[in-house]
């Protein structure tokens, strides 16, 4: 009994194997293709927004306007005057009042010009801004300084 272990005679081991074996490249393909997908839709979906140009508008100065001040330590000033937050609001209601007084058009009512420090708090100019608001201020506008540009 003889036993023949060399194969199917003839035929080398090279011949047999001649295939690429493409399943590793499959799963790499597949593993990409899903992170793809998960991904791009969180990248893609945003709220449409029209973002507006940068522009400079010079300040109208009208006798009507308020100028309110907040320097770094929180203090507020109304119309270069030193004024406690408290008394805000009766002071727009107040200026609201002479302008109907004297006939002015809803479109020509007082505005708000706040004008804050670059260092000082968000919350002390929000107190200025609720102020307004509660007053029936319809405009409020940031005095600021062009940037440098050079």
């Amino acid at each position: 009994m003889a036993m023949n272990v060399q194969g199917d005679g003839g035929q080398d081991e090279a011949e047999l194997n001649t295939t690429i074996n493409t399943t590793p490249l499959v799963d790499v393909m597949l593993v990409l293709l899903i992170i793809f997908l998960v991904t791009i839709p969180v990248i893609v979906k945003t709220v449409p927004v029209e973002l507006p140009n940068e522009r400079n508008i010079a300040t109208q100065t009208k006798p009507e306007n308020i100028v309110v001040s907040v320097d770094r330590d929180e203090n507020v000033y109304y119309n270069n005057r030193p004024i406690e937050v408290g008394e805000l609001r009766d002071r727009f209601v107040d200026a609201i009042r002479r302008a109907q007084a004297r006939g002015v058009s809803a479109a020509n009512m007082p505005e708000v010009h706040i004008r804050g420090d670059r260092n000082v708090r968000f919350a002390a100019v929000g107190r200025v801004i609720f102020a307004a608001q509660q007053a029936g201020i319809l405009k409020v506008g940031f005095i600021t300084e062009p940037r440098n540009q050079s």
